[in-house]
């Protein structure tokens, strides 16, 4: 899901201050006060497998795959009583789709015989499910369970290098930097205002800084003005 970085993108800049880090995020929460994942889903057991699925592949791809699946499968014991091999042919069009099929059936096996069928509120126990790293537990906690995580993708890890927002040599410094520096009212929705903010104006190769709510907090010295 991380690409590698490219040239001027993940650059350090000058550190944006306490206040523009404020001003960043205020301005973000009075655009967009409830964000949400793009990742379609219908309980935490569905909101799980979805984000799994998502390694590799986009949120438009996965619910594509996902829309019948789920129908049919929106438990653990369902989607074992399905199968592997009907499982790959809901979400064949979606990379890594055989480990990630094996992952899946493995990970609700694992919920039905360590947790009842029920998907665990718990760090540690998220990230022994197959499948499932700390980047996908902290999507989990999250949006599931409302803990104030930091889940760096692709684009968050971009958006924190490029601003001055928390710069970070690999996704667990800019994750541990982020945690630090959000102010605490802000960190439950950060997760998604700083995806969507990466995904949609501060993209990899051409940021839509004529369109951004902070480009005047921001610390990228190449912005793009036409």
């Amino acid at each position: 899901m991380f690409g590698a970085a490219k040239p001027g993108i993940f650059t350090p800049m000058a550190r944006m201050t306490k206040d523009e880090i404020e001003e960043f995020f205020r301005r973000l929460s009075a655009a967009n006060p409830n964000p949400e994942t793009e990742l379609e889903y219908t309980n935490v057991y569905t909101l799980l497998v979805a984000v799994v699925m998502s390694a590799q592949a986009t949120d438009v791809g996965v619910n594509r795959a996902t829309a019948e699946l789920f129908k049919i499968a929106d438990t653990p014991a369902k989607m074992v009583a399905l199968g592997e091999a009907e499982l790959i042919r809901h979400i064949r069009t979606i990379g890594l789709f055989r480990n990630k099929a094996k992952n899946v059936i493995a990970l609700s096996e694992k919920l039905l015989a360590e947790h009842g069928g029920e998907v665990p509120a718990d760090r540690a126990a998220l990230e022994a499910l197959p499948g499932v790293g700390r980047k996908t537990a902290n999507v989990v906690l999250n949006t599931a369970f409302g803990e104030p995580t930091m889940a760096v993708d692709t684009h968050i890890f971009r958006l924190s290098n490029r601003t001055g927002l928390a710069p970070g040599k690999d996704v667990r410094k800019v994750e541990d930097a982020l945690l630090r520096r959000v102010p605490e009212k802000y960190l439950r929705h950060a997760h998604h205002w700083l995806i969507l903010h990466g995904r949609y104006v501060c993209k990899a190769r051409k940021p839509d800084c004529m369109a951004c709510a902070v480009a005047d907090v921001c610390r990228y010295k190449a912005k793009v003005t036409a």
